[in-house]
């Protein structure tokens, strides 16, 4: 971590922090931020909306009060976010801390609104609608079957219980008469030089320990509010429902799911989520390593 101290305070003086949820990225940023006199700015997709607080484990506000603390919240339940719409929101707001001698924090699980935010969008085909709708119109395990057929090597990187994800694939390889992940890998190798110019931490822990810590955590929010949280909200955005918990929380309000069954597939969920984030992570070799014992 010294060493990424003494390197953030170069000529482009800011650092990404990131990891699986639940790894301890946002008191990792609380410290560094104190260290470094920087300011933090959010990279997660859900801690962007405002009223979802608990489930997304949003900062507490004792913790915002320490530093400061940007993006967070400034987005209605009903508004849609993408990587896009994130970037338009991030770049000139990490532009303006460092312009007051600052440095910004960029902490955050959601991939792709990281790699849009560092490398920009891979110059991939943009969506079919026709093509979508008559992929959404067959089943999940013909959509993987096709693309393990098409393109082996992106399937293996591919979260296959993702439809969204597989569908992207396939349309990707469709459309342009190549593989996406030689496309993918294309834009990588155009973009190395950017990669070597970036400065960032992905926190890694034992699965036991990062298994442990989401259990503990989604206890946590249902006991502190979770529930109240998600029976305040009525009309939200399709992606913003999105956010693990807040389906879950709604079976258990509507009687269709008891406590404990709420508990699990929260947990499920979330064991599932941090699997493909350190999947996701493991790709970018520009990110540090840094091993969490435990204890911490």
């Amino acid at each position: 971590m010294n060493s990424i101290i003494c390197e953030t305070a170069g000529t482009d003086p800011k650092l990404f922090i990131c990891g699986p949820t639940a790894s301890g990225k946002s008191a990792l940023a609380l410290e560094m931020a104190r260290k470094l006199g920087g300011e933090i700015v959010n990279a997660d997709a859900f801690q962007l909306y405002r009223g979802l607080e608990i489930v997304s484990a949003a900062p507490s506000d004792d913790e915002r009060a320490l530093v400061p603390h940007h993006l967070y919240g400034v987005l209605e339940p009903t508004e849609s976010a993408d990587a896009q719409l994130y970037v338009k929101l991030a770049k000139p707001l990490i532009a303006e801390i460092q312009s007051r001698g600052k440095t910004p924090i960029i902490t955050g699980g959601s991939g792709l609104y990281l790699k849009f935010l560092t490398h920009g969008a891979a110059p991939l085909p943009t969506a079919d609608a026709a093509l979508r709708a008559e992929l959404d119109a067959r089943p999940l395990e013909k959509l993987v079957a096709q693309l393990q057929q098409l393109d082996p090597v992106e399937a293996s990187r591919t979260a296959l219980q993702n439809r969204r994800f597989v569908s992207r694939a396939l349309e990707i390889c469709i459309l342009s008469g190549q593989k996406a992940s030689d496309l993918r890998d294309g834009w990588e190798k155009q973009t190395a030089g950017i990669s070597s110019n970036l400065r960032g931490i992905v926190i890694q822990r034992t699965r036991e320990d990062l298994h442990a810590r989401i259990a503990l955590r989604t206890k946590a929010m249902l006991d502190g509010g979770a529930l109240e949280e998600v029976a305040a909200m009525s009309a939200i955005s399709s992606n913003c429902e999105k956010a693990i918990g807040f389906r879950e929380i709604r079976s258990l309000l509507a009687g269709e799911i008891d406590r404990a069954t709420c508990e699990e597939l929260i947990n499920a969920a979330t064991r599932q989520y941090a699997k493909r984030q350190e999947t996701w992570f493991r790709r970018e070799k520009w990110l540090e390593p840094r091993v969490v014992d435990a204890k911490v």
